[in-house]
């Protein structure tokens, strides 16, 4: 059961956060190619997030306009109707929190969503870019999709001064890392966005 306490330090620790990964963001500039109006991170995903940050989506859903939270209703419960039909292993979906090409919750929205667009750390220490570089947007311009890695040479042809690097943005780091723990902030179970609303 999450508490008015576990929020308190959640807020806290997004405060962090978002300041940390707004200069992760600053820093990859001539390769972050997110504006206002892209939503493809968000038209197919899984959205994995823990039990603190369903309960901060749930009382930010309380400040929205009724019409806005009942086309949030409707939209999670399409989606769950087709995770009930799904065959596959991987269920992707849209965000049920995108209404016309925009995050209604976005103040409130989950971690794995604050630092989506940025070049990461896999587990076995690999570099990723983001699956938008498909889509001709981030880390594009230095990214070569035949050997799928970031290219010497493109990155040479930019003229940029800053390397494309890559951060440890991955969730389970961010959720439980040094600051987290200082703060004694548990995040609970984590999963897919949907489950959350299958229970």
């Amino acid at each position: 059961m999450i508490t008015l306490e576990d929020l308190k330090k959640y807020e806290a620790y997004l405060k962090y956060l978002n300041e940390k990964l707004g200069k992760f963001f600053q820093e990859q500039a001539p390769y972050i190619f997110c504006k206002e109006g892209c939503s493809h991170c968000c038209e197919s995903g899984e959205y994995p997030l823990s039990e603190v940050e369903f309960a901060y989506l749930n009382l930010g859903a309380r400040t929205l306009p009724l019409e806005v939270f009942q086309q949030i209703d409707k939209n999670i419960e399409q989606i769950k109707a087709e995770k009930l039909n799904f065959q596959g292993e991987k269920f992707l979906h849209q965000c049920p929190f995108l209404i016309n090409k925009r995050c209604s919750l976005y103040n409130f929205r989950p971690i794995i969503c604050r630092s989506h667009g940025l070049a990461f750390f896999s587990k076995e220490n690999k570099i990723m870019v983001p699956d938008c570089v498909d889509k001709g947007l981030n880390y594009s311009n230095v990214y070569d999709t035949e050997r799928r890695t970031i290219s010497t040479e493109k990155f040479d042809a930019t003229g940029n001064t800053q390397e494309p690097l890559a951060h440890n943005v991955r969730l389970g780091f961010l959720t439980d890392n040094d600051i987290t723990n200082g703060l004694g902030l548990d995040f609970g179970e984590i999963k897919a966005l949907i489950d959350w609303f299958m229970q």
